[in-house]
């Protein structure tokens, strides 16, 4: 079982990733001699991945809570849903929360217990790739509402996160090439190693063979971590992170955050981040070839045709890197390395969109 430490070390945690066989010591040692723990989970979670958690915990003063499945419940309804259940079973900072799910789950979860009673202990057990390679690591939390997607959270690392290949098994094939999408990003931002994994073993990553998603799992999650303890608020490199972010939350805003998953519209933000930074002079057109080649190979689509500048303009103007009202970019180089700029032409976007 990989262990890799995450947060600087006033708020250091540990992410376990293990197989098929889920560590139970583990878990119940870093739940430690908590009184009371609610589980929060969504009903796309299969029940026996609920009750094989719930199973394993030692504390008998267990909840469960079940969410609806999806964007919609990232919102102030289900936050005072959690918040409600926390008051009616008298929690307080000395009882833990468990986010199993998605990405969905865990950012909720996880704003829920930085602001229930201004903090208590969250555990993060993801149950998708999506999740187990980016939203469960990093510590930002957050909440939707209609001016856009994650504008209302908190950065507010978990106490621990464990991690299975074992859930990915009933994963639809939807939400797992979803987090293949997230996968793919870290070897464009800088992880040489995973890119060259990925070139070698498509074929087995799109089977979901054990061994290679241990391997890329643990390449993302170090990725991920090395760069989130260096910039735990996102004020300087953890910027790079969001390398086809902007073109990809405008695509999921435009959709409604329906039609298409996070990972879908993420790689179709880094296709189209990709030709900014050719038609830039970034990287050269064997490398944009290279890019859309290695998403092609995992089976993801690379179509972007139908969202049109004049369609993503209005949400890009809310994204989250905007400053000064200058929208930022995350773009490429030609050693594969993610850099952020407000310095690009704004006709290079409409290129890259039509």
């Amino acid at each position: 079982m990989a262990e890799i430490s995450a947060g600087k070390a006033s708020s250091k945690y540990q992410i376990h990733i293990a197989g098929k066989n889920l560590p139970k010591s583990v878990l119940n040692k870093h739940i430690g001699k908590k009184n009371k723990v609610l589980i929060i989970s969504d009903k796309g979670v299969p029940k026996k991945h609920i009750d094989s958690i719930k199973s394993i915990i030692n504390n008998k003063n267990k909840h469960v809570l079940i969410l609806e499945q999806g964007e919609k419940s990232k919102s102030f309804s289900s936050f005072q849903e959690i918040m409600n259940k926390l008051f009616e079973l008298n929690f307080d900072r000395s009882d833990c929360l468990i986010g199993l799910g998605g990405g969905v789950v865990g950012d909720i979860t996880g704003f829920c217990a930085a602001t229930f009673l201004r903090g208590i202990d969250y555990i993060q057990i993801p149950t998708t790739l999506l999740s187990q390679v980016d939203s469960s690591v990093g510590g930002k939390t957050a909440i939707n509402v209609p001016q856009g997607k994650n504008l209302i959270g908190s950065f507010y690392n978990p106490k621990f996160v464990l991690i299975s290949t074992s859930f990915l098994k009933t994963l639809p094939k939807n939400e797992y090439e979803s987090g293949l999408g997230e996968v793919i990003k870290y070897a464009f931002i800088g992880n040489k190693k995973l890119k060259s994994i990925i070139e070698e073993n498509a074929s087995k990553i799109v089977k979901r063979n054990e061994g290679i998603l241990k391997i890329i799992i643990e390449e993302s999650i170090k990725t991920k971590s090395k760069i989130v303890t260096k910039d735990e608020k996102e004020n300087g490199i953890r910027a790079i992170l969001n390398f086809g972010h902007t073109f990809g939350h405008a695509i999921e805003a435009y959709e409604k955050y329906r039609n298409i998953t996070h990972g879908a519209a993420i790689t179709l933000g880094m296709i189209i981040a990709s030709k900014v930074s050719y038609f830039e002079g970034h990287i050269k057109d064997y490398q944009l070839d290279n890019v859309i080649n290695m998403i092609d190979s995992l089976g993801l689509k690379t179509d972007h045709s139908k969202y049109k500048y004049t369609n993503l303009k209005k949400y890009m103007k809310s994204d989250k890197k905007v400053s000064d009202g200058k929208l930022n970019l995350i773009l490429i180089n030609k050693k594969f390395n993610a850099f952020k700029t407000s310095k690009f032409k704004n006709k290079n976007i409409i290129k890259a969109l039509n």
